[in-house]
């Protein structure tokens, strides 16, 4: 090993060769040539005086060593990225990138509106999403702001609570309408059920809100918030949905209301670095203004969609 530390463009092509599995693929994803990956991987191989890959059938298999390195090496990844964020627009300017991070539902149903109506104010600002339902990923600096279901607990991060949302049984129209609704947890057995295949985080909250319910009751499993919602208007089944989501669907109807309902607060989160930044303040505020006004139930733009 030299005495050297090895660059981060190193790195970046090592993590590279690690998602892609050859060095092609590394290059195609970097934007690169194919030898100068090949010589960042040697250099960083000369660098830690060990081998990071051997060759296989499938491509390059990494090493134990290259193995331990991948975590240490996403977050450099992501601290890059991070930076770049930071530096794309002056503190006081109203432009440059942010990048948040949902769960799938809101991601995919509510904030696509909202981000058109703060574009429409900040046209200079982009805006980059990440679906995900981690707590940790404004600590990992992956993302700057957060939209989450849960109360932050690290003293790093700024949040702000924009209300609760009811989640409660719901099913299409004509569903019902064809085999009428369950009113109990015993009826709904005789019912077709969409839920949870293998995620055990969605068994924990469900528990925890006193509804001890197993994969077993649900006909359609799927561990994607989006591909239940999606079975649920297509009228595959009943599931849970939010009341405030629901009344952009018509022909979702809530069945067993005030029995099996359980409330998520929304959490407007960011870390405090980001407080001096203009266009993260802006975002921030906006963002706890509008999941309020949702969480309320106040018409938006999104109010006239039919499910399937």
């Amino acid at each position: 090993m030299t005495d050297a530390s090895p660059g981060w463009e190193l790195y970046r092509s090592f993590l590279a060769v690690i998602r892609e599995g050859s060095l092609s693929g590394a290059a195609r994803q970097l934007g690169l040539t194919q030898p100068t990956i090949g010589r960042h991987v040697d250099a960083l191989e000369e660098a830690l005086g060990t081998a990071l890959f051997t060759r296989s059938q499938g491509g390059l298999a990494p090493t134990e060593l290259a193995l331990a390195l991948i975590p240490h090496a996403e977050a450099m990844s992501m601290a890059a990225e991070a930076l770049k964020r930071t530096a794309s627009g002056a503190a006081v300017e109203e432009r440059g990138t942010i990048r948040i991070t949902a769960s799938e539902i809101i991601g995919t149903e509510v904030l696509p509106m909202i981000l058109t109506r703060f574009r429409e104010k900040h046209p200079r600002i982009a805006v980059e999403i990440v679906l995900s339902n981690r707590t940790d990923d404004l600590i990992r600096r992956d993302a700057d702001i957060a939209i989450r279901m849960v109360r932050p607990t690290q003293s790093s991060l700024v949040a702000r609570k924009s209300g609760s949302v009811k989640i409660g049984v719901h099913g299409h129209r004509k569903l019902i309408e064809k085999m009428g609704a369950p009113s109990s947890l015993q009826e709904a057995r005789n019912f077709p059920f969409i839920g949870f295949d293998r995620e055990p985080s969605a068994r924990r909250m469900l528990k925890d809100f006193g509804m001890p319910i197993s994969r077993d009751l649900f006909a359609y499993r799927c561990d994607s918030d989006v591909g239940q919602f999606a079975a649920l208007k297509a009228g595959f089944g009943f599931g849970y949905c939010q009341y405030p989501l629901a009344k952009h669907y018509p022909d979702l109807v809530a069945v067993m209301p005030g029995i099996h309902e359980f409330e998520l607060d929304i959490w407007i989160v960011m870390h405090q670095d980001l407080k001096t930044s203009r266009r993260m303040r802006l975002m921030f505020d906006h963002l706890a203004e509008e999941m309020t006004a949702y969480a309320r139930g106040v018409p938006s733009p999104m109010r006239g969609r039919r499910a399937g």
